[in-house]
């Protein structure tokens, strides 16, 4: 009888716990687990109306009495910078957004596959892509010198397909129509910037631009 006693106490205490869990009163996990948060990505379209809001920040840059920094959203500063992205997706890409994650810059698009495959560039993963297929890149964006930057591409995915880290070299090489210069990483897709950006860092989905010390 005692250990049926017992085993009543301990079903009893279970369904308490369980009632008190559900209602919120509860929590089980490792400490610190509810203070941390879930972090959403959120793509940002380009428009025409984002790359005004950008120039408008990045104006005030230019100016000796502006600010030593501005916050730009991702997809404006995508559509202000990003507007020679057809040096970094083929002209005929679709659906350009840009989101901040953690410290680094994505971008993707839709694509037509053929624009990525020449010269080899992705081995026999062009056999199982279909004809259009969304481009994923994200990377550092670092400020090399005035009016230059790059996009330095540490992750890149077509469709559900991740690109081995070895290649991406060789997919940047392939996506880029611009001119590089030995400035650039062997991963890095080049950007225009204006003559007084002297940095640039991401984080907590914003981007952050500093001017130069000497403002041209």
């Amino acid at each position: 009888m005692k250990k049926l006693g017992c085993l009543l106490v301990v079903i009893v205490i279970a369904i308490v716990a369980i009632w008190a869990y559900k209602a919120g009163w509860v929590r089980f996990g490792r400490p610190g687990d509810e203070n941390r948060a879930v972090v959403t990505p959120t793509w940002q379209p380009l428009t025409p109306d984002g790359g005004a809001r950008a120039s408008a920040a990045l104006q005030q840059l230019a100016s000796p009495r502006g600010p030593v920094y501005v916050n730009v959203a991702p997809g404006d500063l995508a559509a202000y910078i990003f507007q020679q992205l057809t040096s970094v997706f083929p002209k005929d890409a679709d659906s350009i957004q840009a989101a901040a994650i953690g410290d680094r810059l994505y971008v993707r698009a839709i694509v037509a596959t053929r624009a990525l495959a020449g010269a080899g560039g992705l081995g026999p993963l062009t056999a199982i892509l279909g004809e259009r297929e969304r481009v994923q890149l994200g990377g550092t964006l670092h400020i090399i010198r005035p009016e230059l930057a790059e996009l330095q591409v540490k992750e890149a995915k077509i469709g559900n397909f991740s690109v081995p880290q070895a290649l991406i070299p060789r997919l940047v090489n392939q996506m880029s129509h611009a001119v590089r210069t030995p400035e650039l990483a062997p991963d890095g897709l080049p950007l225009k910037t204006p003559p007084y950006i002297g940095d640039a860092r991401v984080s907590n989905g914003k981007i952050t631009l500093y001017k130069t010390a000497q403002p041209q």
